[in-house]
């Protein structure tokens, strides 16, 4: 079935599309048409700036123009025969050929193409391409944000996108009983021939580098779920070390003299997530902190700020004006300070078909149940506060500072952007 018109059009890079056919009716040479994607990867073979995250479409095309400008004025200082814009985005077509790598020097597997998972999870682009630089750089991301925006569903989409198989990908959770034995190896119970004993055996950390170790050439993630509630200092021991320094080896604590010396794989990768609004956030020592990047997940940042708005049918709008409203008095009016907000995923339900299916009821249900619970939790011992967070009430102030409880009003997300960020 082919895709409505309204879906095709939530990224920037499909709205620009657009704007440059409607161009080539004026000029065909002067306005080629323009893709994200080969654009995109002929600024990075010939180091040439990226436009910047928050240009719109009109700006991502004439920066596309003006790369194919100076691949004009390259070309005739070599004597090659390229007349027009046409004919330089034919060439640059040509050598990007639909995939990442190519017969023109460029090494390297072949990338996935980060519109495609950002166009399945409601997210820009390029803010997929900033963590994916992050973990290139680092190898160990964590994602940071109040719960229900999405850390967990976007970690592990991202990890199997970029990994190619799902059989690449580790999940774990920890929590405050999770050890050291849990997480990297340890002694075990076992029962051989009717007696009882102890089997060293590797937990899912040795797995994964096992894996990994096994194919050199392909990405493979851990996906630490809630990092932040274990025990950081006793789970990971002596890999303090080694994600540090990913290119020496260590003997583990339960290895013998004869052992070979273990050590982190350069193509294994950790994405953790951390849910800011968890005292256990105190936990986690500014050691750890180093030897990771971190991404935040803010419901009132950039991209996260507008995803509930552009997931909801336009007659259900009002909800995310509510919950803008419920999570400015959590913030105490101060939108930098969002560490316990409310996330979009508890109203981000999809029908079989995976359009949004919210509907009122829904939303009295999920607001009774499950953010209420979470706000009388965070208020702890502010009980004469609670009634500020009254679903209708907080509906009819939403409609009385200009909205006309719809959300008809709302603005949208710069970056456009589609899909299912919830979970």
């Amino acid at each position: 079935m082919v895709a409505p018109l309204s879906t095709f059009l939530q990224t920037k890079g499909a709205r620009a599309n657009v704007i440059s056919v409607l161009l080539m009716g004026m000029d065909t040479e002067g306005y080629p048409p323009y893709r994200a994607r080969p654009f995109n990867w002929a600024y990075k073979q010939t180091g040439y700036p990226k436009p910047d995250n928050e240009a719109g479409e009109g700006a991502l095309y004439e920066h596309a123009l003006g790369f194919l400008d100076c691949f004009i004025e390259k070309a005739k200082q070599d004597r090659l025969p390229i007349h027009h814009r046409l004919d330089a985005q034919s060439v640059v077509w040509a050598l990007h050929g639909g995939r990442d790598t190519g017969d023109v020097g460029i090494e390297g597997p072949e990338l996935p193409d980060l519109q495609s998972l950002a166009t399945d999870l409601l997210l820009p682009a390029s803010f997929l391409e900033d963590i994916t630089t992050l973990l290139d750089e680092k190898k160990q991301v964590i994602f940071q944000g109040p719960p229900g925006t999405g850390k967990t569903y976007v970690a592990r989409a991202l990890a199997r996108h970029l990994a190619g198989s799902d059989s690449r990908v580790t999940l774990v959770q920890f929590h405050p009983s999770y050890a050291y034995e849990d997480f990297v190896q340890g002694y075990r119970p076992t029962l051989e021939n009717g007696q009882a004993g102890f089997r060293l055996s590797k937990g899912p950390l040795m797995r994964a580098a096992d894996r990994a170790e096994d194919e050199p050439d392909a990405k493979h993630f851990l996906v630490i779920d809630e990092i932040n509630r274990g025990n950081l200092g006793k789970v990971f021991g002596e890999l303090y070390f080694l994600l540090e320094y990913r290119d020496e080896a260590i003997r583990l604590q339960y290895q013998e003299e004869d052992d070979e010396l273990f050590s982190l794989p350069e193509n294994l990768y950790i994405i953790g997530t951390m849910n800011t609004a968890d005292r256990s956030i105190a936990l986690m020592d500014l050691a750890l902190r180093r030897r990771f990047y971190f991404k935040g997940f803010h419901p009132s940042k950039w991209p996260i700020d507008n995803l509930l708005r552009d997931w909801l049918a336009p007659d259900m709008r009002w909800v995310a004006d509510v919950v803008d409203a419920a999570n400015k008095k959590l913030a105490g009016g101060r939108p930098e300070d969002w560490h316990a907000a409310i996330g979009p995923s508890y109203f981000m339900r999809k029908d079989e078909h995976g359009k949004p299916s919210l509907r009122a009821a829904d939303v009295e249900r999920i607001w009774k149940h499950s953010v209420l619970p979470y706000i009388e939790e965070h208020l702890y011992g502010q009980h004469e506060r609670l009634a500020e967070f009254d679903l209708d009430t907080l509906r009819k102030q939403a409609v009385g500072s200009g909205g006309d409880g719809n959300g008809e009003d709302a603005g949208t997300d710069d970056d456009g952007g589609a899909g299912n960020a919830a979970g």
